[in-house]
């Protein structure tokens, strides 16, 4: 009944111009005194990924004053405006402990969304399931945030034998981001690829998955390491002139504006994309206005895409991507998407367990959620409603949603938009009925 009522008013929001239209919209509504709280853990400011963060912080905030435009969160006959608290982890475990530490004992949320990096997702997970506090990672991929519920992760016992985990992952794992990647790359006959990762608890997993996933179908992997931050690549990617030839595909597992850098300089060095070279980089370059700003010598390059795709988007997505174009003047980002359906899950848990403070109540309706958002049908198959994962069932699926979606694009011209690249793979979901466009083809 819930799901159908937020469902409704979803559909009533796309329907209400974002600036007055809102305030209209919630002005009929007799909000409680006391608001819910929820914190929003995003990178705004170097040397994390300052972009995905401003794009996370715009995501909480739209879906807060969308909640608030239908009359909040209703707890029995009361009605509770939502507010979002963002803080700056600086894409730092330490400074992403610090600053969900504030959230929960300074602050006082009742529950916590969001997350960019991977490294303050692991260093933050351990303290979600000590204070007891319901938590959505929205973007960090590392297997492990999801899978430590389930198994031991570095000596510390799965996290469902304390009765309860509070952790809940909607972002896809490296893992299966990496096998959509690689099993492209095996399709277009690569037998060569050089992996250029950061030295990151996302970049050190990702590479060791997609290396694997590369090496079981015979293909021979070469890695380079980099530094978050670093400005002047050509040192490391001269070394690629070192070798007997240049490799069939580079595949770029570096986040955050760091990747512009990289994915240009090797452009520049004529390295790739080339017509011997597949280029692949990061999921960033989907933002095409920053991409062809920063890598105008980009073009043919593929890239991951974690989220629904353009042709895909519903009504709320389209909608969504209005807001954000007329906001930023660029097309809509996955890692916005991200955030804005965690902040939409946290509340609509927090309604059908009649509580925004009883996290125990919050968590098992986490477990049962239902509901359409803007990436899809959001559900999580295995919680304490479903204990057991099947045999041959990975770890990382516990508390985890099933079923995002995951493709290669590639742009093809010139100053391309995002919204016109190619989908490339899978085939199920491709848009111009071709796996690659070779550059000079």
């Amino acid at each position: 009944m819930i799901v159908k009522k937020l469902g409704l008013l979803i559909c009533l929001l796309l329907l209400v111009s974002l600036s007055t239209g809102i305030m209209q919209a919630d002005s009929h509504c007799d909000f409680a005194e006391e608001p819910v709280l929820i914190g929003g853990v995003a990178p705004l400011s170097a040397p994390g990924s300052v972009t995905g963060g401003i794009g996370m912080d715009w995501g909480f905030q739209q879906a807060a004053a969308d909640i608030n435009a239908a009359c909040g969160i209703r707890i029995g006959d009361a009605h509770h405006r939502v507010k979002v608290i963002t803080v700056d982890s600086e894409g730092i475990s330490e400074f992403g402990q610090l600053v969900m530490e504030r959230l929960i004992l300074q602050d006082e949320v009742h529950g916590i969304v969001g997350f960019y990096h991977s490294a303050v997702g692991l260093a933050t997970m351990g303290m979600a399931q000590r204070y007891r506090m319901p938590t959505i990672y929205a973007h960090p991929r590392n297997d492990s945030i999801s899978a430590a519920g389930y198994i031991e992760y570095e000596g510390v016992p799965p996290r469902k034998n304390d009765g309860i985990d509070y952790v809940f992952r909607t972002s896809p794992p490296s893992s299966i981001v990496g096998k959509i990647v690689t099993d492209w790359l095996v399709e277009q006959g690569v037998e060569d690829v050089v992996l250029i990762l950061e030295n990151t608890d996302y970049g050190h997993p990702a590479a060791a998955a997609e290396r694997a996933h590369l090496e079981r179908a015979g293909v021979q992997v070469d890695q380079l390491e980099i530094e978050l931050g670093t400005e002047d690549f050509v040192p490391i990617l001269t070394r690629l002139y070192a070798r007997a030839k240049l490799p069939d595909a580079i595949r770029i597992l570096v986040s955050g504006e760091t990747s512009y850098n990289l994915t240009q300089q090797m452009a520049e060095l004529g390295i790739a994309p080339t017509a011997d070279t597949i280029c692949v980089t990061n999921h960033l370059a989907f933002q095409s206005v920053q991409f062809w700003n920063s890598v105008p010598d980009g073009n043919y390059c593929a890239f991951d895409r974690v989220g629904a795709i353009p042709s895909l988007y519903n009504d709320l997505a389209a909608d969504l991507d209005a807001r954000y174009q007329q906001d930023f003047g660029d097309i809509l980002v996955s890692f916005a998407m991200e955030a804005y359906d965690s902040v939409w899950l946290m509340a609509n848990a927090m309604e059908r367990a009649g509580s925004f403070t009883d996290p125990d109540a919050i968590v098992a309706a986490l477990e049962t959620t239902d509901i359409d958002l803007s990436q899809g049908r959001y559900y999580f198959d295995f919680g304490r409603h479903n204990p057991v994962l099947p045999e041959g069932t990975p770890a990382y699926m516990w508390h985890q949603w099933p079923v995002p979606v995951v493709t290669v694009m590639q742009y093809f011209e010139q100053g391309q938009s995002g919204l016109d690249a190619a989908v490339v793979y899978p085939p199920v979901y491709q848009t111009h009925g071709v796996s690659y466009f070779k550059p000079g083809g």
